[in-house]
Parts: structure tokens; C-alpha cells; sequence
């Protein structure tokens, strides 16, 4: 034993790497079966799984998506506090102190006039940062990969390591503000009164009116905003830029929040430069399984094969 301790010092990384491999091969050798057996596992539980979600949340989609928004908020908390995550930890509660505070506002009866447009212009705000903070983060992946890190002399772990972080802090915020923002749109919506599960609007709506906040429309629809512009949509109703906005892409909505006739998006964001932040957003919703549910299977998993002994 002691020699092979000796034999070891004097190996090259490659050759312990490939030392590890061999004994590894040697350890498992004959478990075919039972790897097999694992796999199998693995599978039936992710359909399953994936069924159940499934029909949840068609049959019951407030608690599913009650549920899915603890879960994305409480998960990544569990995991990062485990690793000593501070910056995260720090971000977090600054982002759950300030959506603490927007959502009970959004909650209150009778809703204040200036509580809409603060909901979407925070979320909104929340939604571009983790835009452009997820862009950033790919971006310096891919120059990673492509070895662009090293005409600035950075290392590849560092720009990688950098990198990672700022696609999962962008990717991460994103969906839960998503999420945040769509159960805030749909309290207000029916505190506002403009919308009701029947899909028939419980107010009358006036030409000069935001059916999303309930202010005043200042600006023509053919008028250049000086902060903000005016939008109609194919009903003939108008909004605020701000409100229209959070309501379609960042409160998940693709309908009038008066009529609940389907909105366009593409007619509705024409510019190219808007339309990725409709595909972003769609990854984002695509994303929110892997985060929310993904560690709650794979947990599941790992204790049916520690229940059947399985290693």
C-alpha cells in the first residue's frame, strides 16, 4: 500500500485521471444489471413525473403555479446557502425585500392609482436587468470557448466561472419575476375591474382610459411620448406604453386586459430589436421546470434507489 502511495506522487495529472477511470471501471464491474436497473428508474419517474405535472397544471393551475414560484424561490436559497453563495444571498434578499413590498401592494383593497404602473414598471425594469445580464453572461461563455479571454490574459476557469454566474443570475431572476409579475397582473386586474374569469368586463371602458391602470392616456396614439408612448391594440383599445408592455411580456398576458381579445405580439413589437424579448421570455417560462422541479425528481429518485438498495 505504501509503495503505491509512493507510485502515485510521481504520476502526471493524465495518468492519475486515467488511474481513477480504471478503478472505477473495476469498481462497478458486474453492476451492469443494477445500472440498468437505475436507469430505468430514472426514466419512469420522469414521465411520470411530467404527467402529473402536466395534468396539475391544467386541472389546477393557481396551486400549480403557487406551488412552482415557492419552489423556484426556495430551491436555489437551499443550495446556495449550502455552498456559501453570498453574493446570491445578498441579491436575493434585496430582490425579496423590494417584490415583498411590490406585491403587497399589488394585493391591497381598494388598489391605490399608482399601484399598476409601479408593479410592471419594477418588473419590467427586473425583466431588462436579467436580460441583459443573462446576454452578458453567454456572451462571455462563448468568448471563453472561442479563446478571446486570453488576448485580455484572463484565465479560462476565471471567464468561465464569471460567465456561468451571470447566465444563472439573469436566467434565475428572470423566471421568478415572471412569475411574480403574473400573479401581481392577474390580482390587479380584477381589484381594477376591467377583467373577470367570465371573460366579460365588469366596467365600462373610456376611450382615454389605460384598461391596465385605470390613469388617464395623455399621449395620441399617433403622438411621439416623451417618456412613453401610446399603444391600440387590433380591439381598437389603448394603453400605456409601460402597462401594455408588463402586461403582454412580462405578466405573461396575450390578451386585452378589457375584451381578452388575443393580442399579437409580433403586430404588437414590431421592432426587431423588441422581438427577442418575447423569445426570451419563453425560455424563461421553458426554464422554470428545470429550476422548480427538476432537483424535487431527481431527489425522488435518489431515495426510491436508496430504498431498493440501489448504489
Amino acid at each position: 500500500m505504501e509503495n503505491d502511495l509512493v507510485d502515485l506522487t510521481h504520476l502526471s495529472p493524465e495518468e492519475k485521471w486515467r488511474l481513477e477511470h480504471a478503478r472505477m471501471h473495476a469498481k462497478h464491474k458486474g453492476h451492469e444489471a443494477m445500472h440498468a436497473e437505475m436507469v430505468l428508474i430514472l426514466i419512469v419517474t420522469l414521465v411520470i413525473a411530467q404527467l402529473v405535472l402536466v395534468q396539475w397544471k391544467q386541472r389546477h393551475p393557481k396551486s400549480y403555479n403557487l406551488v412552482t414560484l415557492f419552489q423556484m424561490w426556495v430551491v436555489p436559497l437551499y443550495f446556495t446557502t449550502k455552498l456559501h453563495w453570498w453574493r446570491f444571498l445578498v441579491t436575493w434578499f434585496i430582490f425579496s425585500v423590494v417584490t415583498a413590498y411590490v406585491t403587497y401592494r399589488a394585493t391591497r383593497k381598494p388598489l391605490e392609482c399608482t399601484t399598476p404602473r409601479l408593479v410592471y414598471k419594477w418588473f419590467l425594469l427586473l425583466y431588462k436587468i436579467s436580460y441583459a445580464t443573462g446576454i452578458v453572461g453567454y456572451s462571455v461563455v462563448m468568448f471563453t470557448l472561442f479563446g478571446i479571454n486570453l488576448i485580455f490574459r484572463i484565465k479560462p476557469e476565471d471567464a468561465m466561472d464569471f460567465g456561468v454566474s451571470l447566465l444563472f443570475y439573469g436566467l434565475y431572476y428572470g423566471v421568478l419575476g415572471r412569475d411574480f409579475a403574473e400573479m401581481c397582473a392577474d390580482v390587479m386586474a380584477s381589484t381594477v375591474g376591467y377583467y373577470s374569469a367570465s371573460g366579460m368586463p365588469t366596467k365600462h371602458l373610456s376611450d382615454s382610459i389605460c384598461a391596465v391602470c385605470g390613469q388617464p392616456i395623455l399621449v395620441d396614439v399617433s403622438e411621439e411620448g416623451i417618456i412613453e408612448n401610446t399603444y391600440r391594440l387590433s380591439c381598437n383599445h389603448v394603453f400605456h406604453e409601460f402597462c401594455i408592455r408588463g402586461w403582454c411580456i412580462v405578466g405573461k398576458k396575450q390578451t386585452c386586459p378589457y375584451c381578452k381579445e388575443k393580442v399579437d405580439l409580433k403586430r404588437m413589437f414590431s421592432n426587431p430589436w423588441e422581438k427577442p424579448h418575447v423569445m426570451y421570455g419563453q425560455l424563461l417560462d421553458w426554464l422554470r421546470y428545470l429550476v422548480a422541479w427538476q432537483p424535487v425528481i431527481i431527489g425522488l429518485v435518489q431515495g426510491i434507489n436508496y430504498i431498493l438498495g440501489l448504489e
